[in-house]
């Protein structure tokens, strides 16, 4: 059965703490928050402790566009993959628990190259990206803030590096809940750095030792764990580097349930109220839709990431809830292949392209009655089944092609 979560707000002396309105789209609007807890008032007021900057109604609308929660999911699962140049193998996808409210949480844990201190602050701040390289995904410095406050109200940050022979572990927590209920206009994002110096962990102090306190007492009393311990033993299943985000408090549907369900798949997590309406006017063809990827995807994140990069990792995997993920080419399953040229019409000075183009039917025709375009760009889906024909139409019935131009890569699945 799936979990009903309240609404309300928890003891401050207990569990965890949520805000009033758990619906992602009236978050922003309908919540007004309460006055200041008086334990964390004089500590904002007067600990300049060491944190990131950002506006706290912008933290929800930038947020906005990401109108498909897995979307946001795949901005997480870039992340994972840029960092494969940096040694990172995996990336883990998994259901954790709130000890505070036994509340469930989103897992995301890779093992890339982590973040420094310096970086980790980047990453929590708006708008800063390093990477410039051609060849990565995100570039702009805003997918994770919109990633993870789209799927839930808080996210806390665990990360371990290694750089010039200095290992440091970080935490960061970035939480809508703590800006909404202390009612700032200028919300902290609390951060504390740790270094390791003979196997002993030690705390990296930048600003004063109060300061680091500060941010060690905020992000005890609004995140999962409650103590120092339990922020380093999240880095007990780490190797030498790597970054672990947990997103917490998440996000309902009008219904009061959890818009992510991960209990009706134990290998899965699912998107309710996705997958209803199938098209189809036969027992038949309902059968073969529904068990189609073009349709699975819409609430299923396995089969969603199963297509979400073009090209197959070698030495990479993708693990959702413990199983690897396998990845899929839908051109590879074509019926009566056939290769052809395209050339796009280009202006008279611009450099002419050729692109070859694999075009075939679906292993379903005719009985598949799903048409679209998959749009790849930089190796990345980024307009699943995007239709081109109008839902009458029987041009292109069933046929599917694949090609690439330049940094931006064509999927075609034309089904009708």
């Amino acid at each position: 059965m799936p979990a009903v979560m309240s609404g309300g707000t928890a003891g401050v002396d207990g569990g965890g703490r949520s805000l009033d309105c758990r619906s992602f789209w009236k978050a922003g609007a309908s919540e007004t928050p309460s006055a200041p807890i008086r334990e964390f008032h004089d500590a904002l007021e007067t600990g300049d402790f060491d944190r990131a900057r950002v506006h706290p109604k912008f933290l929800h609308t930038n947020a906005t566009s990401h109108k498909w929660a897995f979307g946001a999911i795949s901005e997480l699962l870039d992340n994972a993959v840029d960092e494969i140049c940096n040694g990172a193998t995996f990336i883990k996808v998994d259901k954790s628990t709130n000890t505070k409210d036994n509340s469930p949480m989103l897992v995301f844990q890779d093992d890339g190259g982590g973040m420094d201190p310096e970086g980790v602050r980047q990453c929590m701040s708006l708008g800063f990206s390093t990477k410039k390289s051609k060849t990565t995904i995100g570039q702009y410095g805003n997918g994770f803030k919109t990633s993870t406050m789209r799927l839930g109200a808080d996210a806390i940050v665990f990360t371990r590096a290694i750089r010039e022979n200095n290992v440091t572990l970080s935490i960061g927590l970035l939480s809508y809940t703590f800006l909404r209920r202390t009612m700032k206009d200028d919300i902290v994002v609390p951060m504390l750095d740790f270094v390791v110096q003979d196997g002993q962990i030690a705390p990296l102090v930048y600003g004063s030792q109060g300061d680091w306190d500060s941010s060690l007492k905020i992000i005890l009393d609004w995140s999962p764990f409650s103590s120092k311990e339990e922020l380093l033993q999240q880095f007990e299943d780490m190797d030498s580097h790597g970054t672990k985000v947990l997103i917490y408090n998440l996000w309902m549907n009008d219904d009061g349930l959890l818009e992510l369900d991960f209990d009706d798949d134990d290998e899965d997590i699912l998107l309710r109220d996705q997958g209803q309406n199938s098209g189809a006017s036969t027992k038949v063809q309902k059968e073969i839709i529904q068990q189609h990827i073009s349709h699975r995807l819409r609430f299923s994140l396995r089969a969603y990431s199963s297509i979400l990069y073009l090209k197959k990792f070698e030495n990479f995997q993708i693990i959702l809830r413990g199983k690897p993920v396998e990845q899929i080419n839908i051109a590879n399953e074509l019926k009566f292949k056939k290769v052809v040229t395209y050339k796009p019409q280009v202006a008279y000075d611009s450099q002419v392209v050729s692109v070859r183009v694999d075009i075939g039917f679906a292993k379903e025709a005719p009985v598949l009655g799903i048409f679209g375009i998959n749009v790849y760009h930089k190796n990345r889906l980024i307009m699943p089944f995007w239709k081109v024909l109008q839902e009458a139409s029987s041009r292109g019935r069933s046929v599917i092609g694949e090609f690439h131009i330049l940094e931006l890569s064509l999927c075609l699945i034309c089904f009708c």
